[in-house]
């Protein structure tokens, strides 16, 4: 076995994580910002269809959900779909998995950032992004316990407000069953963008998986918390978008800047949109926090085999985390957040992830039956999904995304070409 690719259990990461703690940390991650901002987005591009693109993108997380943690339960370690690519369909194929969820999700990383911004402080974005990277990579540092303790804090408070939006909107006088029928305006064109749109908010059960390393049992933990979390994620989901539209209707759903501060309004509980507002910040806290630990651990996972630089695999001795890896991710989001768009964040991390998870379907499709392989089906509609969606988002996004994973391949060549061999060979 190469020096680099360790075994799990080696160099200093504990198996520490539960099925609830691992249940926590993907609900930390999809309960998170996406569904207080990702709806209005969604429903200017799919219109009256909005149920309907959130059920073709949990289709489609299903698919992803089910042929990662098979994946997951065969290799545990750290990450993610970087290892199985590699394993299942050659070193080329798991270092651009890799490579699409570090700077895919990197990006996702700084619209979180900004998002807690825009719902703390809309004056000072920036700066208090940059403030909550700064604060949450050090609790990333000390611990991946302390990261789950505060997951499940942040958990908490975030179904506590979803809660109350979605009982406050259904039984209000205002709300009108009418307005979720499917009309004129929805297009098969509109359905998969606002799918792909609606898809960043279901992406977090990846946090479960790359952190193989620091589940207990991870053949029975793993495939267990990544239906759960998503399970649930989709009937939160589900709820607060018929909520919404009772009370906003598609276009009004559309047009909103804070959709839920909106219905709350609408639903006439004035109250209840400064609850939404620290619900907002909140989510978005937890989501930028399991995203970190998953880049991080994605990070350490490629510089293990030298597809980064070889002092981010090192693991703190006291803590058992990633250090470098964190501080790095930490350092590259910190600038992100003090300069780029939310909007252009979303969507750029949207087609990385979908790329992302095309190579997981694709290597799960080799699973054999002895290896836990999914139904056949599975991986195939994960597979074409994920790239249905991706090619389905604007164009720009697109143009963008397919750009940089140009540029990594480019670069993944340029090493081969370099050091005259292949390091990290079966």
């Amino acid at each position: 076995m190469n020096a680099e690719r360790a075994p799990a259990g080696t160099g200093g990461m504990k198996r520490r994580l539960d099925v609830s703690d691992a249940v926590v940390i993907g609900l930390g991650s999809m309960i998170g910002a996406g569904i207080f901002a990702a709806l209005g987005p969604a429903a200017d591009a799919a219109g009256s269809g909005l149920l309907l693109a959130l059920a073709l993108a949990a289709v489609v997380a299903y698919c992803n959900a089910t042929s990662s943690a098979r994946l997951a339960a065969h290799y545990p370690r750290s990450g993610g779909t970087y290892v199985y690519g590699r394993e299942r369909l050659g070193d080329f194929w798991g270092y651009l998995a890799g490579w699409a969820f570090v700077v895919g999700k990197t990006a996702s990383c700084a619209a979180m950032a900004l998002t807690v911004g825009a719902y703390l402080w809309p004056g000072q974005t920036h700066a208090v992004a940059v403030a909550a990277v700064v604060a949450l990579t050090a609790v990333n540092y000390t611990g991946v316990q302390k990261s789950v303790l505060l997951t499940r804090a942040v958990v908490a408070v975030v179904l506590a407000v979803l809660a109350a939006v979605v009982v406050t909107a259904l039984t209000s006088a205002h709300a009108e069953a009418a307005r979720l029928h499917i009309g004129q305006d929805t297009t098969v064109a509109g359905l998969l963008q606002a799918a792909g749109l609606l898809f960043f908010a279901f992406a977090g059960y990846a946090r479960i998986a790359t952190l193989g390393e620091e589940v207990r049992d991870p053949a029975r933990t793993i495939p267990r918390a990544i239906p759960i979390a998503l399970g649930i994620t989709l009937a939160v989901y589900a709820l607060v978008a018929v909520a919404t539209l009772t009370l906003l209707g598609p276009r009004g759903l559309a047009d909103a800047t804070a959709p839920l501060s909106d219905a709350a309004r609408a639903a006439g509980a004035d109250w209840l949109v400064a609850a939404v507002r620290i619900g907002g910040a909140v989510a978005a806290l937890g989501s930028l926090l399991a995203l970190i630990l998953g880049v991080s651990r994605t990070a350490l996972a490629m510089a293990r085999d030298r597809h980064l630089p070889h002092a981010l695999a090192a693991v703190h001795p006291r803590f058992g985390v990633p250090h470098r890896a964190e501080l790095a991710v930490g350092a590259v989001v910190t600038v992100l957040a003090a300069t780029t768009d939310v909007r252009g964040a979303i969507g750029f991390s949207s087609f990385g992830v979908l790329a992302y998870y095309a190579i997981a379907n694709a290597s799960a499709r080799t699973l054999t039956e002895e290896e836990g392989r999914p139904n056949r089906l599975v991986p195939v509609v994960g597979l074409v999904g994920c790239a249905a969606l991706a090619f389905a988002l604007p164009a720009s996004t697109v143009v963008s995304g397919t750009a940089v994973l140009v540029l990594g391949a480019a670069l993944y060549g340029l090493r081969k070409v370099t050091t005259g061999n292949d390091n990290t060979s079966h």
